[in-house]
């Protein structure tokens, strides 16, 4: 997105002036069973409908001979299918790990309504001001918006998400309430973690660090959020103190906006480290954007890197420019999970996006100038692996025992399927399909 041509400034550049596979897979025996392309509706993980299916005549990651790839109680088989299994045609088409968008913002979108006119904005509170607005004026409830992008988004192969909501007086715990809703309506096709986010502050705005307390308190999510501690919130220290303690009672886990950069990112950056570290607190922290990091040196990268990988604190980056993208061969090195979302979707702060996290993969290939058939797979294996380990997730690798969560279509290779992004034709989670020729299956 280039900055507009008015005296405001675009989205990307308030943030960060504010800030200023290879798989296995497993060849069945004969199948005396009738094909079919559309076998019975399950439940996903945990509650699939427990057959087994075959996916014949297929080429895993694209490559190689083609195989039948069994499916037993959600999860890929190296046994032979048994008799009576249902079978799926592949025509010897791809079949494809589908894709985790680690950080989206679904209680914001008007995806799927009439067209909105944004007005021009010139900082984090006038985005803020016009998401209040554009809220009072929807028609259609946030469960009614989050459940058509989440949707769309598992048309499109997408196995799970971490799911932003807004938490602030203005809403109340709507957003969050909304995004439960939608997240019960799609239990069988997608994997939905969320975060109760202080889009206006946890400090600044009295009453907010109230409703994190009672979304944590009353199970409504999974994580809690904050954001740019000393720059938007102007309190460094009483912020982090705040969400790690309420984090810390009700053990849930903490994903925490940084879009400042320099001293003021890094800052905030140690503070995280050492409350994690000293609330023991391993593995149930990650940080979003972090526009801070790309700017550290090979030492400093490595002095932070270190740290974070120790304690088990992931990242998230959704390559909104070449010089705020992560590092994500580097930090990997040092230990630190990396996932790649979509961020917000046709909302207050952009008109652009569509939970495509396909295309999201080949946007990061295209702002970082890749070039290399390793460099581009390594943009899906962001958005595949990345993504699984930032949520705690298995990778959906195609290997024996991975959850059976994959997508069907015509394409040669990765590589090729990050630069041209072909239709999904299928998509499968837990072994049932979910959406056929971009629609839901329901």
């Amino acid at each position: 997105m280039t900055p507009s041509h008015s005296s405001a400034v675009s989205r990307r550049n308030v943030l960060a002036g504010a800030a200023a596979l290879a798989g296995a897979a497993t060849v069945a025996g004969g199948v005396p069973a009738q094909a079919d392309e559309h076998p019975g509706r399950g439940d996903g993980h945990g509650v699939h409908d427990g057959k087994a299916v075959v996916f014949r005549d297929v080429r895993p990651f694209g490559t190689g001979r083609s195989v039948d790839l069994v499916v037993e109680n959600g999860r890929i088989s190296d046994r032979p299918a048994p008799r009576g299994a249902k079978v799926v045609e592949g025509r010897g088409r791809a079949v494809l790990p589908s894709l985790i968008d680690a950080h989206i913002h679904p209680d914001k979108t008007t995806w799927g309504g009439k067209w909105v006119t944004r007005k021009p904005a010139n900082s984090i509170a006038d985005y803020v001001a016009q998401d209040v607005e554009l809220f009072n004026s929807q028609t259609r409830s946030v469960a009614e918006r989050a459940y058509g992008l989440m949707g769309h988004a598992v048309a499109r192969g997408t196995r799970a998400m971490r799911a932003h909501a807004d938490v602030a007086p203005a809403y109340d715990l709507a957003g969050v309430e909304g995004l439960g809703t939608a997240r019960e309506k799609l239990k069988h096709a997608l994997d939905v973690q969320i975060v109760a986010f202080p889009q206006h502050g946890v400090i600044r705005t009295p009453g907010t660090k109230e409703l994190l307390e009672e979304a944590a308190r009353t199970g409504a999510v999974d994580f809690i959020g904050g954001i740019d501690p000393g720059g938007f919130d102007q309190a460094p220290v009483e912020q982090l103190d705040v969400l790690f303690a309420i984090a810390d009672r009700h053990g849930v886990g903490l994903d925490i906006h940084l879009h400042d950069r320099g001293e003021r990112g890094l800052a905030a950056l140690r503070g995280i480290i050492e409350r994690t570290r000293a609330l023991s607190l391993h593995g149930k922290v990650t940080v979003s954007h972090v526009f801070c990091v790309p700017e550290l040196d090979d030492a400093q990268l490595a002095q932070y890197g270190k740290q974070m990988g120790e304690l088990g604190i992931s990242l998230t980056t959704v390559a909104p420019s070449a010089d705020l993208v992560l590092p994500i061969a580097k930090l990997r090195e040092y230990g630190v999970h990396v996932g790649l979302g979509s961020d917000g979707i046709r909302d207050s702060w952009s008109p652009f996006g569509n939970a495509d996290m396909f295309d999201r993969a080949h946007k990061m290939g295209w702002v970082t100038d890749v070039r290399l058939d390793e460099e581009l797979t390594a943009c899906f294996t962001a958005a595949a692996d990345g993504g699984a380990d930032v949520m705690g997730l298995p990778h959906a690798d195609l290997a024996p025992g991975a959850p059976a969560d994959f997508v069907v279509l015509d394409a040669e290779c990765v590589p090729q399927v990050v630069v041209d992004t072909p239709a999904r034709d299928l998509v499968v989670h837990g072994g049932v399909i979910v959406a056929r020729d971009g629609e839901l299956v329901r």
